[in-house]
């Protein structure tokens, strides 16, 4: 039997561009997320040359409404408390606090929502992990400024942080300052506000970005344990544990090589506190110089003294590398995808499914880093049929998480430091991916559509009562 610690952190995750709704409702302003359209080609066009973060008549925006959650999150936040979460990660809309990103005040009415839904959480014994900043950056930072290549941005991000941060530290203990920092690797536009038509086609742009973004978050870890020392401020990254295709030497570098770029070069900042020493082949092999980076006096001490409490992490699936074939046959992932693996299933978007994948990444990441590690987002994004009565008999679902729960108490008996779990969608809401609806994740199923029709009433998957079970017994019984 796997024993889950007593303060084990059993939640769920979401994002505020995904379920919130009412994008100009109470003061708040255009975010990047607001403009991004919905649709199977959303990352075709935001990879498009012609993508300049304006709204188009022709497409569609589902997060503008999302789920609503901005009028329902009592409803939904008493449903979390029902399955008995020990925590739930959300975000905070960065331009709902600074509508255009560069103002000297915020919006109290921002404000104001989260003292609610802080507030609603610790009516349910319910601990809030927020994200100071999940893929919603107001558009005014992306259009007047150039996005997070401008060192500028820093200055508005510190604004921000000290704001929340201020205002909510005395009821929320656990923080992270960026989602998915590394995703800027593959598509820039979500967590650093750039495309082709503002600077991604220069990667140049990206490392400055990042170094902007890193520099950022040590000012919120400063400003954090200045506070309050007790306060746990963690970075957040994608983690895609990353397999050679076989034992050929060139395809076993090439997979180190990966790992060091995407998995691990941002963590490396964050947590070690200065730049890794492959930092300069892995730039220049993207055309860049380190040295032409715009490193301010301060900089890197700065980083060095203010590193992360904890690593917050997504995992979803794992990728093959095969650099030896010319044409392998390959699959999709969350921003990453990769050659196909013969051992493994795929999800109903072309994920593979690979539970023991994340006792690998979770050995990976505590041995390397030796710092706590909570995963912040894993989920199964399916199809689902509901009956009249709005159930989903999502057995496929509890199928995916009681492997990943059990990869979870392999990794602890390994001896891996585990702050909690909080799968991905809690509650379906719109998909980053996609901006479709109908790539759920849930334990609530939602009455909408990728048309925008339903009633949006809530109800509960077969998936509730079992992720209430796992909770209820901390994880020693996964049915």
């Amino acid at each position: 039997m796997i024993k889950f610690p007593e303060s084990f952190l059993w939640g769920g995750a979401t994002a505020a561009n995904q379920l919130e709704g009412a994008f100009d409702r109470d003061g708040k302003g255009l975010s990047v997320a607001d403009v991004m359209p919905g649709g199977k080609d959303r990352f075709k066009i935001l990879t498009s040359e012609e993508f300049n973060w304006e709204l188009a008549d022709a497409r569609i925006y589902p997060n503008h409404r999302g789920i609503e959650h901005y009028d329902h999150f009592k409803e939904d936040i008493a449903l979390f408390g029902e399955m008995g979460f020990k925590c739930y990660r959300f975000s905070i809309a960065w331009s709902r606090i600074f509508p255009q990103g560069d103002e000297l005040e915020p919006n109290e009415a921002g404000l104001k929502f989260y003292d609610q839904v802080i507030d609603e959480c610790l009516k349910h014994g319910i601990e809030p992990v927020v994200t100071i900043s999940h893929y919603e950056m107001p558009l005014n930072l992306a259009k007047k400024y150039g996005g997070w290549k401008n060192r500028e941005l820093i200055n508005f991000y510190e604004r921000y942080a000290e704001t929340v941060l201020s205002r909510y530290h005395n009821k929320v203990k656990y923080w992270m300052t960026f989602n998915e920092i590394n995703s800027a690797s593959h598509v820039p536009a979500l967590s650093q506000g750039l495309v082709k038509s503002n600077g991604a086609k220069d990667y140049t742009n990206v490392a400055q970005a990042w170094h902007n973004q890193f520099v950022a978050s040590a000012k919120a870890v400063q400003f954090a344990h200045a506070l309050n020392p007790e306060l746990q401020v963690g970075c957040m990254i994608i983690y895609g544990t990353t397999y050679s295709m076989d034992s050929n030497p060139i395809n076993e570098m090439a997979t180190i090589i990966e790992n060091q770029e995407f998995n691990y070069y941002c963590a490396d900042v964050q947590v070690r506190g200065k730049y890794p020493a492959y930092t300069k082949r892995f730039l220049s092999s993207k055309g860049v110089n380190f040295s032409d980076l715009e490193i301010a006096e301060g900089d890197l001490a700065l980083l060095e003294t203010n590193t992360v409490d904890y690593i917050g992490f997504s995992y979803y699936m794992s990728a093959v590398i095969d650099v030896t074939q010319e044409t392998p046959e390959t699959v999709g992932g969350n921003l990453m995808g990769g050659v196909r693996n013969p051992f493994l299933k795929q999800s109903d978007w072309g994920w593979q499914i690979d539970p023991e994948g994340l006792r690998i990444a979770m050995n990976n990441l505590y041995n390397r880093y030796n710092v706590p590690l909570f995963i912040v987002e894993n989920g199964l994004g399916a199809h689902d049929e509901v009956d009249e009565n709005g159930y989903v008999e999502d057995d496929y679902r509890i199928s995916y998480l009681r492997d990943h729960i059990e990869a979870i108490g392999r990794a602890l008996e390994d001896g891996v430091d585990v702050m909690g779990y909080t799968p991905w969608g809690c509650i379906d809401l719109v998909s980053a991916s996609t901006g479709e609806m109908s790539k759920r994740y849930g334990f609530i199923y939602v009455d909408l559509d990728d048309e925008g029709n339903g009633t949006l009433n809530r109800s509960k998957k077969k998936s509730f009562d079992w992720y209430k079970q796992v909770i209820a017994t901390n994880g020693e019984d996964l049915g």
